[in-house]
């Protein structure tokens, strides 16, 4: 985003009122920003941030839906990288007023999007969003009961190697074959090491892939 666009300065003002605890003044930069916007893009870029500050789930589901029909509007590339947050964003709001199914449909169109978002943090904390919600809805998974244990066993003796080689490929996990065989592969190259107590539990994973 342009940040001399004065829309997107207003929206950059209030996400620093946000981290400052400043929850009033940054609903205040953020209407602003709404208040402001002279086209598509600066309705889909404010009412996005708007969303965040509203007093029930309808009106958070409400702006959420006008930040992506605003994006649905323009479809160019400058809003192909909003499309994973604004589907998980709508998800979510689904998910908090009860409607599971409508949750779940804009979870996995997060999940088709995800490509778009450039590498670096940002995209990983996306990522890592939308796989947790996508697995709350998969139902039993003995594959990531077993690893999530592995983790918490690793977490209390703070093994940060074991750790740092297993999280990210779990909580990226969005279930599909690729996801999976990352996952795999990192299980295999723990039980590869032999060095770790809980060697039987990481066989007992690897026999759970697909």
């Amino acid at each position: 985003m342009n940040p001399d666009n004065p829309v997107v300065a207003l929206c950059a003002e209030g996400m620093a009122a946000e981290a400052r605890g400043d929850a009033a003044g940054a609903r205040d930069l953020f209407r602003r920003a709404w208040d402001a916007a002279a086209d598509d893009y600066e309705s889909c870029v404010a009412a996005h941030y708007l969303a965040r500050h509203q007093d029930s789930p309808e009106e958070t589901l409400r702006w959420n839906r006008i930040s992506l029909e605003a994006a649905d509007r323009i479809g160019d590339d400058r809003v192909r990288a909003f499309y994973p947050s604004l589907h998980g964003n709508m998800g979510r709001a689904y998910a908090e007023l009860g409607d599971p199914e409508r949750a779940r449909r804009h979870y996995e169109q997060a999940a088709q999007r995800l490509g778009d978002l450039p590498p670096g943090q940002y995209g990983d904390w996306v990522r890592h969003w939308i796989a947790g919600a996508l697995r709350a809805f998969r139902g039993h998974d003995e594959l990531s009961e077993r690893v999530r244990a592995l983790l918490n066993a690793f977490c209390a003796r703070q093994d940060l190697r074991a750790l740092a080689l297993l999280l990210d490929p779990y909580l990226s996990d969005l279930g599909t074959a690729a996801d999976r065989e990352r996952l795999g592969t990192a299980l295999r190259m723990l039980h590869a090491g032999k060095r770790l107590p809980e060697q039987e539990e990481i066989q007992r994973a690897i026999a759970t892939l697909p």
